[in-house]
């Protein structure tokens, strides 16, 4: 895989309270992706850039919604997501504390 199109892979990390929940009970991690994301290319991405062991990568897509403002309609684009699974012994530290 081309390391350029390894580092453009994850466009950020989710942290919400959902994924909070995920990473704390079941050791999974959410990522915003491209939307032409591969499995193994999310795969190699995270154990390349933070230096851990991934199990398991599940996606979704995140269906577009329609917006309001003032007396306009707009669509809030369609985005890909991906639920992160990490083997036993491994962690990822996003607020990077002690």
């Amino acid at each position: 895989m081309n390391q350029e199109r390894i580092l453009q892979i994850l466009v950020e990390p989710k942290v919400t309270e959902k994924s909070a929940r995920l990473s704390e009970k079941h050791g999974q991690y959410m990522f915003h992706v491209l939307n032409d994301a591969s499995k193994p290319e999310i795969k190699a991405a995270v154990e390349q850039l933070f230096k851990v062991e991934v199990s398991s990568v599940t996606t979704a897509m995140v269906k577009p919604r329609t917006r309001r403002f003032r007396n306009r309609i707009g669509v809030k684009n369609s985005w890909k997501k991906a639920f992160v699974s990490l083997k036993d012994g491994f962690e990822i530290d996003f607020m990077g504390g002690d």
